[in-house]
């Protein structure tokens, strides 16, 4: 009986921390749903992630994001009267009403104007359609699966992304700094021209109020839909972005899977931009060796039980003549052996063709005895 006792007790012993590890994994409501890390946008949670739905004004995020890339925040916006008619949320743009492009984006970001994001689709390609066409020239050449048919995110057919996809796109705004403070500020007042009060934008976003680290994002709702979130926090110098699409209890499980990813990884750095990474054999040059550095920092979140490593491949190996910061090799991180980011390898010094500095040599040695002859 003693025997079948411990026995049962080291079944439980071997067998409870794959448990444990089945009951740390979250559920979520929400029809789609990534979460990914920054740096090097690795997957860290998903659920249906890769399904096409709609995302309502999620949207806005490419909008902002094509602003910023074509036009300055200086630029003065005028609404017409397409913009301020527009249904939905609003500004409440009068027709022939200016404001500069910062305003307009604060309006379309914090109280998700659908008349801002009219304006500034006009203003940046001269009427909605171009517009449209360069979001989704943007969403392909980010590599991402959206599809744009208004800039705003009313519904209309076809108008639809996955959570990861809307993921990828807040992680690749967050890259411009004009977009972090703006998506980042709770408050913000701007002008109304025709009103005697100013306009008092409030960010739809609660996260930023309740949930630690948070540094930005984008809320969406209409009733095809439904509650649409898309996130970010940073925590210890990790950064993760987030989607939840078609969601009910959107903000509690966009915090729930923020502190998944935030308890269960940690940000490995393996490579710094501007440091050298290692050295590699030259061929025919004056010197043998170059150092190599890399061309961005290479990190990655990397969780408890996992193991990373970091590969350095030169092709066929590297030949004079090379040029100070010619691109010479790549590095690529993996994780338990999966690729998960890379970055070039840059020469850190020039390094001449020994040929040519013999030939060079010999003309000048057949110089000076021309000379001295």
């Amino acid at each position: 009986m003693k025997k079948l006792v411990c026995l049962f007790v080291l079944v439980v012993a071997l067998f409870l921390p794959l448990l444990t590890c089945a009951s740390e994994e979250i559920s979520v409501s929400a029809k789609g749903a990534a979460l990914i890390d920054g740096a090097s946008g690795r997957v860290l949670f998903s659920n249906n992630a890769d399904q096409m739905l709609p995302m309502a004004s999620t949207t806005k995020i490419m909008t902002a994001l094509l602003a910023l890339e074509n036009a300055k925040l200086t630029d003065r916006v005028t609404a017409s009267a397409n913009a301020s008619g527009v249904p939905g949320t609003s500004i409440y743009l009068s027709v022939g009403e200016t404001l500069t492009m910062e305003q307009m984006l604060y309006g379309l970001l914090l109280r998700s104007g659908n008349d801002a994001a009219v304006a500034i689709a006009e203003h940046v390609a001269g009427d909605v359609p171009t517009f449209v066409e360069m979001m989704n020239a943007r969403a392909a050449e980010m590599g991402v699966d959206a599809h744009f048919e208004n800039p705003h995110g009313l519904d209309e057919a076809g108008h639809s992304a996955s959570a990861l996809a809307m993921a990828q796109m807040l992680r690749e705004a967050m890259r411009n700094p004009d977009f972090r403070e703006i998506t980042g500020t709770q408050k913000k007042v701007i002008p109304w021209v025709e009103s005697e009060f100013s306009r008092v934008l409030s960010n739809k976003n609660r996260l930023l109020r309740t949930c630690e680290g948070a540094t930005g994002g984008k809320t969406g709702f209409t009733d095809r839909a439904g509650r649409c979130l898309v996130f970010s926090a940073e925590r210890e110098g990790m950064e993760l972005f987030g989607a939840v699409l078609n969601c009910p209890a959107w903000f509690d499980e966009a915090e729930e899977m923020l502190n998944y990813g935030f308890e269960h990884y940690h940000l490995e750095t393996a490579l710094v931009a501007g440091a050298v990474a290692c050295e590699t054999g030259v061929s025919g040059g004056m010197a043998d060796k170059v150092e190599a550095v890399a061309d961005r920092t290479l990190a990655a979140a990397v969780g408890e039980d996992e193991r990373w490593s970091v590969r350095y491949d030169f092709g066929d190996g590297v030949r004079a003549p090379v040029a100070r910061g010619e691109a010479i090799g790549t590095a690529t991180l993996s994780i338990d052996g999966q690729p998960v980011a890379s970055c070039k390898l840059l020469a850190k010094q020039s390094v001449e063709d020994r040929s040519m500095m013999k030939a060079l040599k010999r003309i000048l040695m057949q110089w000076l005895l021309n000379f001295r002859s």
